[in-house]
């Protein structure tokens, strides 16, 4: 692997009492590069995401971030590194404004302290400002700024993803991970967000990681695809090799034919 890899996984695993949820799993991505991760309902997808952003810990293996081991880190820690990510389950503070979930994760690399916060020191209000201010710029690449006042909870179940995500880059990632982004949505929102994930990754100079079982929205904008069955790593390669895997057909890709 060349020195500009953002992600080291290396025989990755994780068991629950006597299962084996992930075996052996090898992962790398360079900086720059957006990456798939696909597979069947059950496959290790979610697990493997949460193996690398510390929600999990793996039971064996390492995973390395931008050459830093991730070994007992929690979730908190690794976004600091520089990691973001949505959720399968669009995990919005509901009852909070549009504008307010985008500023909850620039307080994650807020530069003024709490005591100045508490002390109501003059940083504090000028990083409050400039906090806001960058909160707006980031609704408005998502076409949000207009609801920026709306309750997250009222809007549209498509603009919620897309506020999910403007959330995540709020932190300024290194790497982007994306759980199913485009469940849920219909042919248009999917095609939109296509042009969106490859609009913010050219941006933002971003890696993302995503899985997703929109096969068009794969094949359409990774540059290369992990696939997972049954917890193991079956094939890695470009969408073209992916297509014509006779393992990822049998395992995967034949159940989206027969659809």
């Amino acid at each position: 692997m060349t020195s500009n890899l953002l992600i080291k996984a290396e025989n990755v695993g994780i068991q629950f009492g006597g299962l084996k949820a992930v075996q052996n799993v090898n992962l790398y991505l360079n900086q720059g590069e957006l990456v798939g991760l696909i597979g069947p309902n059950g496959a290790g997808k979610t697990t493997t995401f949460n193996m690398i952003t510390g929600v999990y810990q793996p039971t064996f293996g390492t995973i390395a971030f931008d050459g830093k081991n991730l070994k007992g880190l929690k979730p908190y820690q690794v976004t600091k590194l520089g990691m973001s990510r949505t959720f399968q389950n669009i995990r919005l503070f509901k009852d909070l404004s549009v504008l307010d979930n985008v500023k909850v994760a620039n307080h994650n690399i807020a530069k003024h302290s709490i005591i100045s916060s508490i002390l109501r020191l003059p940083s504090h209000f000028s990083g409050e400002a400039k906090m806001e201010q960058e909160s707006i710029e980031f609704l408005k690449i998502f076409g949000l700024d207009v609801y920026k006042d709306e309750l997250a909870k009222n809007l549209p179940y498509g603009m919620q993803r897309r506020l999910e995500i403007a959330r995540a880059l709020a932190a300024k990632p290194k790497l982007l991970l994306l759980d199913e982004p485009a469940a849920g949505m219909n042919p248009q929102e999917t095609h939109d967000l296509m042009e969106l994930i490859a609009f913010i990754r050219k941006e933002f100079n971003l890696t993302i990681l995503l899985i997703e079982h929109d096969m068009h929205l794969v094949m359409g904008i990774c540059e290369r695809i992990y696939v997972l069955d049954h917890g193991q790593l079956i094939a890695d390669g470009t969408p073209e090799e992916i297509r014509n895997n006779p393992k990822v057909i049998e395992a995967y890709l034949g159940e989206e034919v027969d659809d």
